[in-house]
């Protein structure tokens, strides 16, 4: 007889392979007992019920109840996180895949770009970093859930919120409203991808890893709905039908949308959804965006979000009902190319994530949710046949506890007072609740997991400037002021940038001529005649007469220019040509596609005919959209133009930089360091890294020198580097590079010095723990205790792990159990210190690429009795 068990979709592979083994031994017993066509035919018959039985095993059935997705009649608490496939490479996919499923993750979350698959209309793209269909393939391999956003607006601080540029130019249409022309639009979009998921059979109900979709995003946040009438509701109610009636055999999901009509599940984002209620109680509560961080602007100070408070936010969430959780971002990534939104969203897409932009796991931000991964885990179980019961232990004191008649008991015990700890008692025994964390009890008697105490080692990693001779060879081509293309058009008035250049390039040219009679120039002593521009921004470049007289820049918060600038006229005829500049179009807020962009005016000069001056705005100008370097494709870096034949020039406005590089020869991540260069954009071999600016700095003022994470986040609450640049690294992938000959290009707008490029690579620094006597034990041994006794009696572990497999612990910089001060890089002894340490910790460490080691007297000794020792830390790896 013939045992035949696939655990699930997840084990689906190791099935086969038992089923493979299972049918050639089925076979051979066969054989040997059974002879001639009857024989054949029932190994016939036995090979095709087993097949039966496995097809039907791999598809899954996802619907939902009041507290949870189900599949196949089970409920499930699960963990996701956002990894975009296009903010990485084909090649990064894999690891950070893995990195995800080894932090505890059931799920990865993406959204699909509408504007990446198809950029012309009609005409679709999912190759290279755009291949969705192979990175949901890598991630099933991985024994992962995919939950697909097709939007097809994302926001996501992606360029124009994901919508194309050509959709703007449709006939009659309104984005995001009952409007028949848009709706057709995204019904298109939205059913080739559909269909594209299923012809790759990438649905659960198809054997694949997507368990539910969503349909629009946070269209019934900030009052964007409201902002459009009673058609906004109307659209709402054919989104949600559009959507179910393309039969995924999956639940869709509306995100910020109270109103979503069954049987969407509405969910929450936001970095709190605790108090989060669906408005159906047949619907499960949800939340589909946690925000692990923030993203960064150009000009704006660096965001962080402390693990302590992220910890706190998940467990509040799982402890008042909730069963579905989506880190955003898990993974933040780059904005490549012209990608990024906002308007100034910078390149970075880092977004203070567990696994960084370069791929790196941030430590302790990902081992310590990864340990709040587990403890959520074990109280699975009694999560998933209950509702939570919820009762007050005291002022800022809650419990919520899942507890069946079977026996089944899980608890989660919160302090959500900002100052001060407390001691509770609850179910006999008494608990200590640090100020603003949870307390996880897989078996209502035993922590588990404190969301305050962090466990998990942090690293502290650097760049190191990659030396490298090839940067000296430049050779560059200057880029003509005004107009130089035989595709400029001329009109009467100023034209609105976007409706203009269809995003085809962040520049536009705006010229016009005039002609000054001597008697028109004003002389009057102390005055001076004056070029004064408005502009939507988002940049502006000024040029008189063919030269530099000023420019301007907007901000993240207001994308408006305005410039006043003292100019010098000639009699006879003069030009005024203005370059435009985009840095990403808005992405978010109603009718977000009509905030325009471009010289809006007046354009005027004042302080001629003796002080009345001159408005150029209604007079005939001359436009050209992009530069003469972009229509010569000159990113690509072939070009009879370039020339090296005298100096380089340096500090220069408008000037395209080329060289060729060699790659550096570790494996590490790899960055370009252009602190010495203003504003562009740079291209290695033909492939855009992004726009540039490292001269645009945040505010002085705004940050602080620690972050407390007690008390309520917010996206300015904890922010670094102040008055300094807001990016001066950028991403260079690897796998865009070969060894040598390497292509670098830049376009460079105010004035850099190339010579002072250089490659820097992210490495690894010390790694860093510290763990004092009341840590709860570590998750992964808490299956160890006596079930009857109390948490109090469990023991906490030290632990160290070297991040690269080929390293080993090599020294161990500083340990030291007792009262340690400081952090990570710059511990020091405190007033008493174990004499064991040092040794003890060498000995458990030196030479392994990970090691653990018992917080206790018993391990150390006492150095100092009667009060809470702590093991402090730093090894380094090589």
């Amino acid at each position: 007889m013939v045992s035949l068990y696939i655990k699930g979709r997840r084990n689906c592979h190791l099935g086969l392979e038992l089923v493979n083994f299972s049918l050639m031994e089925t076979k051979s017993k066969v054989k040997g007992r059974m002879r001639g066509a009857a024989a054949a035919v029932a190994l016939a018959l036995w090979i095709v019920v087993l097949l039966s039985v496995v097809t039907a095993s791999f598809a899954s059935n996802v619907t939902y109840d009041h507290r949870a997705i189900v599949i196949d009649g089970k409920r499930r608490v699960l963990i996701s996180g956002a990894i975009h496939y296009p903010r990485s490479t084909p090649q990064m996919w894999p690891d950070l895949i893995q990195k995800a499923k080894d932090g505890g993750l059931d799920a990865i979350e993406t959204y699909v770009f509408w504007n990446l698959h198809e950029p012309v209309q009609g005409q679709y793209d999912f190759s290279g970093r755009k291949d969705l269909v192979t990175f949901l393939k890598l991630v099933n391999e991985a024994g992962l859930y995919v939950v697909l956003r097709i939007g097809p607006y994302v926001c996501a601080e992606w360029n124009y919120g994901g919508f194309p540029l050509w959709l703007h130019f449709l006939p009659g249409i309104k984005f995001r409203t009952d409007n028949m022309p848009f709706k057709v639009e995204m019904q298109r979009f939205t059913t080739k991808i559909v269909e594209l998921m299923k012809s790759n059979s990438l649905f659960a109900s198809q054997g694949g890893p997507i368990i539910f979709s969503q349909i629009e995003n946070e269209y019934g946040n900030g009052g964007i709905e409201s902002a459009y009438g009673p058609s906004g509701k109307s659209y709402v109610t054919w989104a949600a039908g559009m959507a179910t009636a393309l039969n995924t055999g999956v639940p869709w999901n509306m995100c910020q949308q109270p109103d979503a009509p069954d049987p969407i599940i509405n969910t929450c984002n936001g970095f709190y959804c605790d108090q989060f209620t669906p408005n159906s109680d047949k619907k499960p509560k949800m939340w589909t965006e946690n925000w692990t961080g923030w993203f960064l602007s150009f000009g704006g100070a660096v965001p962080h979000r402390p693990v302590e408070d992220i910890a706190f936010a998940v467990a509040r969430f799982f402890q008042r009902g909730g069963t579905f959780q989506n880190y955003y971002m898990y993974h933040g990534g780059t904005n490549f190319g012209r990608t990024s939104g906002g308007p100034f969203i910078s390149t970075s897409y880092d977004y203070d994530a567990p696994l960084d932009e370069y791929g790196l796991v941030r430590q302790p931000k990902w081992g310590h949710l990864k340990d709040l991964h587990k403890a959520i885990k074990l109280c699975e179980p009694a999560m998933v046949a209950t509702d939570p019961t919820i009762s007050s232990l005291g002022q800022n004191l809650e419990a919520g506890v899942y507890k069946t008649e079977s026996g089944l008991c899980s608890a989660f015990l919160a302090n959500t007072g900002t100052e001060s700890d407390a001691t509770v008692s609850f179910g006999g025994n008494s608990y200590n609740l640090p100020a603003w964390s949870v307390s996880i009890l897989p078996d209502c008697k035993n922590v588990a997991f404190n969301t305050a105490k962090i466990n998990s080692m942090k690293t502290l990693s650097r760049f190191t400037r990659a030396s490298t001779s090839s940067f000296s060879d430049w050779a560059w081509v200057n880029e003509p002021v005004g107009i130089s293309s035989d595709n400029a058009i001329m009109k009467l008035g100023l034209a609105e940038q976007i409706n203009t250049t269809a995003d085809k390039s962040d520049f536009m040219w705006y010229s016009a001529s005039f002609e000054i009679r001597g008697n028109e120039l004003y002389r009057q002593t102390g005055s001076q005649t004056t070029l004064h521009v408005q502009s939507l921004g988002h940049a502006l470049y000024a040029f008189v007469n063919k030269k530099l007289v000023g420019s301007g820049k907007g901000n993240s918060g207001n994308a408006k220019v305005v410039l006043d600038i003292p100019v010098s006229l000639i009699v006879g005829k003069n030009t005024v040509d203005l370059l435009s500049v985009t840095v990403g179009l808005q992405n978010y807020g109603a009718f977000f596609d009509l905030s325009g962009a471009g010289v809006t005016g007046p354009v005027q000069l004042k302080g001629l005919n003796n002080g009345s001056g001159v408005d150029l705005s209604s007079q005939q100008w001359t436009y050209q959209v992009g530069l003469k370097g972009e229509e010569l494709g000159l990113s690509g870096g072939d070009s009879s133009l370039w020339t090296s034949q005298s100096s380089l020039p340096k500090q220069q406005p408008l000037i395209w930089y080329k060289t060729t590089i060699d790659a550096p020869a570790s494996t590490d991540p790899l960055a370009l360091d252009l602190s010495s260069m203003g504003k562009g954009e740079a291209w290695v071999n033909g492939q855009s890294i992004g726009r540039y600016w490292p001269t645009y700095a945040a505010p002085s003022s705004g940050c602080t020198d620690s972050c407390n994470y007690r008390g309520s986040y917010s996206s300015t609450k904890c922010q670094s580097n102040c008055g300094k640049a807001s990016q001066l690294l950028y991403h260079v992938p690897r796998d865009w590079l070969k060894p040598s000959g390497n292509v670098l290009v830049l376009f460079e707008q105010i004035g850099g010095d190339p010579t002072q490029i250089s490659f820097a690579t992210k490495q690894s620094g010390s790694l860093c723990s510290t763990v004092s006597e009341s840590h709860p034990m570590p998750v992964d041994m808490w299956n160890t205790l006596d079930q009857d006794s109390s948490s109090e009696k469990a023991g906490p572990t030290l632990s160290l792990e070297c991040p690269h497999p080929n390293e080993v612990i090599s020294s161990i910089k500083f340990a030291s159990f007792g009262t340690p001060e400081g952090t990570c890089g710059s511990f020091s002894h405190g007033k008493c210190s174990s004499k064991k340490a040092l040794s003890l910790i060498q000995k458990a460490c030196i030479g392994s690429r990970r090691c653990s080691i018992g917080v206790s007297s018993e391990t150390f000794g006492d150095p100092c009795a009667g009060i809470t020792k702590t093991l402090a830390v730093e090894a380094s790896c090589t």
